[in-house]
């Protein structure tokens, strides 16, 4: 089964480059995508106006499609993001979101409740007091955002993997999706949710999280951009439809790895 597998992934690897090389390599237009831009780079072209030209438009998201394909062959699950020393930590760390600092969500910790659906086979909330109950780990690691800065912050809380098993989640399922108290959404892939250092974020830097950076909790994920961990979160599904994202709709890349 093992080598089935191995021999599966290889097909795989080998059809993503084939793909690539047609695209990149078709025709004119094609060809002035191949040298005006990088497969990492098709989701940053938010101040391109590209509306009128409905050939590049489709270029552009079947690139962007191929891009989410490339790296999800690529990732490894075992492979893990640099950790830092508590001394690089960015003070303070920036406010980032699609709204202003004071328009972020005062959620009443008390009255808090997480909810999970989709393939799970226990679908009772959760409260605060039992997500702290569960073990806990901590971080320091690099937020790596899509506008092109960085900083680095300490986060702690709960593996995302050990929650996932204590729910009974599908772990073959394809997407777990995440819907926050902002009107944000997003969703990533199994492999990111069962990453060692994918964790449901519950403190910053020793403090329970603020409300400016997620508060009650948020998805920590090093091993993505800065727009795939959502703050505020009310709902987690896990899923083999395929969820989409507030900025994956609007044209950025959905696997979004950093």
């Amino acid at each position: 089964m093992k080598k089935d597998k191995q021999i599966m992934t290889i097909v795989e690897g080998q059809a993503i480059v084939k793909e690539a090389q047609r695209l990149l390599t078709a025709s004119s237009r094609r060809r002035f995508l191949r040298n005006g831009l990088t497969l990492g780079g098709i989701a940053m072209l938010t101040g391109c106006d590209l509306s009128g030209n409905a050939n590049v438009e489709q270029a552009l998201s079947r690139i962007s499609r191929l891009n989410d394909r490339v790296q999800g062959w690529l990732f490894n699950g075992d492979r893990l993001a640099p950790v830092y020393p508590e001394s690089m930590i960015t003070r303070p760390f920036p406010f980032n979101a699609f709204y202003a600092e004071e328009d972020a969500p005062d959620i009443n910790g008390d009255d808090y409740r997480l909810e999970v659906a989709g393939l799970v086979q226990d679908k009772r909330a959760w409260s605060l007091p039992q997500l702290h109950r569960m073990a806990q780990v901590s971080q320091v690691t690099r937020h790596i955002c899509v506008e092109g800065w960085s900083a680095i912050g300490k986060w702690g809380g709960v593996p995302f993997a050990n929650f996932l098993k204590v729910i009974g989640a599908d772990l073959s399922a394809r997407y777990v999706s995440f819907k926050c108290a902002d009107d944000y959404y997003t969703s990533i892939d199994m492999a990111t949710a069962l990453h060692p250092q994918t964790i449901i974020a519950l403190t910053y830097d020793g403090q329970t999280l603020p409300r400016k950076y997620g508060y009650p909790m948020k998805l920590r994920m090093p091993t993505k951009l800065g727009y795939k961990n959502p703050k505020h979160i009310q709902v987690i599904e896990v899923t083999n439809r395929f969820p989409g994202g507030y900025w994956e709709d609007q044209g950025y890349n959905w696997f979004g790895g950093s």
